[in-house]
């Protein structure tokens, strides 16, 4: 074959008089693809605009990907951005990993033994990686999955071979689970939703930040927080909160990577926290 072009498996490939065949790589054309906006709707009038517009001008100059998701029950308000995009979960997936151990706790009508609640503690309040492997061993693929089905959170893919921080998660799901959290449901038991939320609120005072960030006073705080670096897609800096008072009950989760350093990926969060915070206090 002298000349010509050949199609192989989709690729180009012009004959040439060696019989060597070039690839030609076709130049895709892409419809452009429409970059996220952030969208969000309302019970209470003005509110779902303000945010909207709130949210997208706190992101406008910051660099990275960054999925948003915002639930308030006392104005049936949802707010999200890219909420099927998967990220590492870092550190944010200890607070899976704890819902998932009273979970199975539950089905057995059993307390959590002094061990448990030791490694417990140190995982969410000091974020304690040895604790949480500890825990992610003994509670193995099955019950962490069988957890994940019970919640519906079916986009989220524990991580492999014991690296839970590497565990993909999404906003959609992580919202699911601070709902959990903060109202009476059939998959986790009152005690263990005051539980959860206590050490969520017990978060030592260096790991507070992000989603906390500008929360009005009188409002209560839980918070899980998860940082990463890895040669692909830089730091991973996520933050996930439930706040109540001030006539307001809500969630709010924000995940980030494509960030140059932790604190770049702090600031980004805590930009979209803050005008969260104060539109939901005005309103």
């Amino acid at each position: 074959m002298t000349s010509g072009i050949s199609r192989r498996a989709g690729v180009l490939a012009a004959a040439v008089g060696t019989g060597v065949l070039v690839p030609i790589v076709a130049a895709a054309t892409p419809a452009a693809a429409a970059t996220p906006t952030v969208t969000c709707t309302s019970a209470k009038a003005g509110l779902a605009a303000k945010l909207k517009k709130d949210i997208a001008a706190a992101l406008a100059t910051r660099k990275g990907t960054v999925a948003v998701g915002l639930y308030d029950r006392s104005t049936n308000t949802t707010c999200t951005l890219r909420a099927s995009s998967a990220y590492d979960s870092a550190s944010v997936v200890k607070a899976t990993v704890l819902a998932t151990l009273l979970w199975d706790a539950k089905k057995t009508n059993r307390y959590l033994t002094d061990r448990e609640n030791t490694l417990a503690k140190a995982m969410i309040t000091k974020s304690d990686n040895a604790a949480t492997s500890t825990l992610w061993k003994q509670l193995g693929m099955t019950k962490i999955k069988g957890f994940l089905s019970a919640a519906g959170m079916t986009q989220t893919k524990p991580g492999a071979n014991g690296y839970w921080g590497l565990t993909q998660i999404t906003v959609t799901d992580e919202q699911k689970l601070l709902k959990l959290l903060t109202a009476k449901n059939a998959v986790l038991s009152d005690n263990s939703r005051a539980y959860i939320l206590k050490l969520m609120g017990q978060v030592v005072s260096s790991q507070r930040w992000g989603t906390p960030y500008g929360v009005p006073s009188g409002v209560t705080v839980a918070v899980k927080n998860g940082w990463l670096q890895r040669s692909t897609n830089g730091w991973r800096v996520h933050s996930v909160g439930a706040f109540k008072g001030g006539g307001h009950d809500y969630v709010m989760t924000v995940l980030t990577h494509g960030n140059s350093t932790m604190n770049y990926g702090i600031t980004t969060i805590q930009a979209v926290a803050k005008v969260i915070h104060k539109d939901l206090a005005a309103s």
